[in-house]
């Protein structure tokens, strides 16, 4: 068998045109590096939930849609870099999954409360932290209020269904998200722990 042979050269050539057309449609993916590395740093809970939520505002806000949201929301930074971009769809699908990494790092700690990091009792930190994760939850809460009556109002002028439906699904999670928050005992609703 020559590996030469016509048949494999046919073969290799038409597996070099697939990966070739594969390159361009790759993935896209929803957070931009300096954003990575913000997440990155943010290991307790509720600084983690002010960092997504800001990055969620930058994207309404690259999208010409007020939240009340952050108010640097539009500027680029060294430390955010530049505005993330996309199409309208890849912006409401970032959102969209922005939201949802939020709720999953809340319900990851929900159940297993010892992976929040550990602090020696003279770290100033250590103080804040027995009412970081209702903290969290209430700030999450409080940015769904902020995006549910946007999201909706979005959705009826929308005529795209791939966007309706990443609208659909972030306005089911901010559901989710303030019913939680009732769900909180009522000292840690009002913020005192």
């Amino acid at each position: 068998m020559n590996p030469l042979h016509p048949k494999y050269l046919a073969l290799l050539v038409a597996f070099l045109c697939v990966a070739a057309a594969v390159v361009p449609g790759q993935r896209r993916d929803f957070l931009t590096e300096n954003e990575i590395e913000i997440i990155r740093n943010a290991q307790d809970i509720d600084e983690r939930v002010l960092v997504l939520t800001r990055m969620i505002d930058r994207r309404f806000n690259v999208l010409g849609i007020n939240v009340n949201g952050c108010k640097d929301a539009a500027k680029t930074s060294d430390t955010w870099g530049e505005l993330p971009e996309g199409t309208r769809v890849q912006l409401f699908n970032d959102i969209k999954k922005i939201l949802q990494k939020a709720v999953d790092d809340i319900d990851n700690l929900a159940a297993n409360p010892n992976a929040a990091p550990i602090r020696d009792k003279g770290d100033k930190r250590a103080k804040k932290d027995p009412g970081r994760f209702a903290v969290a939850v209430r700030e999450l809460g409080t940015a769904a209020n902020r995006y549910r009556p946007v999201l909706a109002d979005e959705v009826d002028r929308s005529k795209d269904e791939v966007e309706r439906g990443a609208m659909i699904y972030t306005i089911e999670l901010c559901d989710q998200i303030i019913e939680a928050v009732g769900k909180l005992p009522p000292e840690e609703k009002k913020g005192k722990n």
